[in-house]
């Protein structure tokens, strides 16, 4: 099995970026004795999506028992919710697959890195948890001001598609705002019609 190397830039002004965390990654790699390893690279990709083409590559490889260890310069380069990071983390956890972070010095095949791990997953419960309250108490303030929940004309664009952009999924949301998977989609056709129109 090979390793992944994974690395991500924002914007196509960035490509000097892409290099030196390909660098640095293959430096990591002669360090350490790797031959056996595949480049993964996005570019000009947000870090919010989960969904982005050499991930989403990196990824089928990975569940296909293709990949023993993938490797990235830093968290931020692989995810920017905790809750996409901690749910990668796990899946790489029951695949048998090792993940590392070079900047963040984490290695969950090490007892620190495994330590780290668990620290990771108490802050994305904490996240999720916060989110979760900050919606009831909106809620709360809403049924206070007299407005009806769960309608359409209620529904907040904006909050549905910051919890998409952190990587919850409809289920999620759904729960979270009392409110059909359907006004979900929706809403966010709304919110991406506004985009195009600002464009």
């Amino acid at each position: 099995m090979k390793t992944a190397l994974y690395s991500r830039v924002s914007t196509s002004m960035q490509q000097t970026g892409l290099e030196s965390q390909r660098r640095a990654l293959e430096d990591y790699c002669r360090t350490k004795g790797i031959t056996e390893y595949e480049v993964f690279e996005d570019f000009n990709v947000s870090g919010s999506k989960s969904s982005r083409p050499q991930l989403d590559k990196m990824m089928k490889a990975v569940r296909e028992g293709d990949i023993s260890t993938v490797v990235v310069y830093s968290f931020s380069r692989f995810a920017r919710s905790t809750k996409f990071l901690l749910d990668s983390l796990e899946e790489f956890t029951l695949l048998k697959v090792n993940f590392v972070s070079i900047s963040e010095n984490l290695d969950l095949a090490s007892p620190l890195g495994r330590c780290m791990f668990t620290i990771i997953s108490a802050i994305a419960t904490l996240e999720r948890e916060l989110t979760s309250e900050r919606v009831r108490n909106g809620m709360v303030n809403a049924k206070a001001k007299g407005k009806r929940i769960g309608r359409p004309q209620t529904i907040n664009d904006e909050l549905i598609a910051t919890l998409r952009a952190e990587s919850y999924s409809y289920r999620e949301i759904s729960k979270m705002l009392n409110i059909g998977q359907g006004s979900i989609t929706a809403s966010l056709r709304r919110t991406a019609r506004k985009l195009n129109d600002t464009s």
